[in-house]
């Protein structure tokens, strides 16, 4: 056992031992490493869908810090003082983790990190939730990028790092600091019945992370540039909630996805370019950081949306009850599984911004409390491009039909059979399960009829159009 002062790891979206520079940098310094994950103001925020799935990718990557002899040390409060205690407990002469580039957590970790050197420790932050850092990518002017193509144009030639093994030995400490119990912290609570029907449905941890590259780079992204369209077909890699929270690094599958383009599979570029996306989003709120609260685009400041969120027609869309199918299969998929097909959430997005000129922000929070998947800067960007007031929003007039889509993407049905109840002799289970998951507050049955729809689809489009009429975006 080194006689080098014990280094902190401070864990956060970053659960995973292979391709962590943040620990390797933690490794080098020779000493003892205690991994640590904080239950902070940025934690107790979550929507009930994230917070739950942060507490199953806890639980299991304790598992595994376990079996390499190692531990996760669990502390409830302020970041600052939590590191504070924990190197006065355990003489830690280092603190490292990886960076987060969400206004909150730059402003947290800036004010950390001074602090933290003041008092004459060794503060790192290292990078690993993206390929490109967002400083480093800027046009030909100096800027930062507001339009995804010419940004996907400037990266996808840039060398990505080969991704870092996983290291073999740990340096536990010779005593280990007290820890929380993480079934205290309850971070499944207000999830309620729901969490039983959506558990099933999660990828969890590193290893199934990895296992699910695996299958999609072998066995499906030759596909992937017509089935990720295809809501009703397993053709993407459902990655989304395990890049989240770093069970899988972008790097990792970048160069997975670089190996099945040379080997001629012919749908990895545009995956790839889905990778690029999730940084587009991470550039903007790094440089743009308001996308996650105000209209990126201020001209739309004035736009009349509606912004009250329990208006029946914004209840009858969060309830997966508009009488539009794609709109309602969409919603109850969410509530069943935790995520929501890339397509369907265009399509639920447009319906609630323009059909129902209602305002991204209501639409933001909901997702935001829904999905396991849930990401910051994918969530805001998403709502912003599809409700027209955000970046690379071009037509910002577009409105997405949701009957036309679902004829050109669920052609026999599928999607809809599999997720809507009302009006089948034989509904599937996934249906079914809808009812099992949502509150029961809503006294919702697969008994009752299906509805009318809440606004016609053109009317919806004409009020939605009358209203962009005539106005300078």
């Amino acid at each position: 056992m080194s006689d080098t002062k014990p280094t902190l790891l401070w864990l956060r979206r970053d659960l995973r031992l292979s391709d962590h520079p943040a620990l390797t940098a933690a490794l080098d310094a020779g000493g003892p490493v205690i991994p640590v994950f904080i239950n902070d103001a940025s934690v107790e925020s979550l929507g009930a869908a994230p917070k739950w799935r942060l507490g199953l990718g806890l639980e299991r990557f304790a598992k595994t810090l376990e079996d390499k002899g190692s531990r996760l040390i669990l502390r409830h409060g302020d970041a600052l003082d939590v590191l504070r205690t924990l190197i006065s407990e355990t003489g830690a002469g280092a603190v490292h983790w990886s960076r987060l580039y969400d206004p909150q957590a730059i402003e947290r970790d800036k004010a950390v990190k001074e602090a933290l050197r003041d008092d004459g420790i060794d503060a790192q932050s290292h990078a690993g939730h993206l390929m490109f850092e967002p400083w480093t990518v800027q046009t030909k002017e100096g800027g930062y990028y507001k339009v995804y193509s010419p940004m996907w144009r400037a990266v996808k030639d840039r060398g990505v790092n080969a991704p870092l093994k996983a290291p073999g030995d740990l340096k536990p400490p010779k005593e280990w600091p007290a820890s929380d119990n993480l079934q205290d912290w309850r971070l499944g609570a207000a999830m309620n019945r729901g969490a039983d029907v959506c558990l099933p449905y999660q990828t969890v941890g590193e290893e199934a992370a990895q296992d699910r590259l695996a299958w999609f780079t072998q066995e499906a992204v030759e596909r992937y540039k017509s089935d990720r369209n295809l809501p009703a077909v397993d053709g993407t890699s459902n990655l989304s909630e395990n890049l989240a929270l770093g069970e899988i690094s972008p790097a990792q599958c970048w160069h997975a996805g670089q190996r099945a383009l040379h080997e001629g599979a012919k749908g990895a570029e545009t995956w790839i370019k889905e990778l690029v996306w999730r940084e587009f989003a991470y550039h903007l709120i790094y440089h743009t950081p308001q996308i996650a609260t105000r209209n990126w685009r201020e001209k739309w400041d004035d736009f009349p949306w509606n912004e009250d969120g329990d208006t029946p027609e914004v209840m009858a869309w969060k309830q997966g009850r508009t009488g539009i199918p794609f709109v309602d299969a969409a919603m109850r998929q969410m509530y069943v599984t935790g995520r929501m097909h890339n397509r369907a959430r265009m399509i639920v997005a447009s319906y609630l911004t323009k059909h129902l000129m209602t305002h991204w922000r209501v639409g933001q929070a909901w997702f935001d409390d829904c999905l396991t998947d849930w990401d910051i800067a994918s969530n805001a960007m998403g709502w912003q491009w599809a409700a027209g007031s955000g970046p690379d929003a071009t037509p910002y007039f577009r409105i997405f039909n949701p009957e036309t889509q679902l004829e050109k993407f669920d052609e026999k049905g599928n999607y809809v059979h599999a997720w809507i109840v009302e009006g089948q002799e034989q509904p599937s289970e996934t249906a079914l399960s809808y009812f099992d998951a949502i509150p029961r507050s809503w006294g919702l049955s697969p008994d009752d009829a299906y509805p009318a729809p809440v606004v016609g689809l053109r009317e919806g489009r004409e009020r939605a159009l009358s209203a962009y009429q005539d106005r300078s975006f």
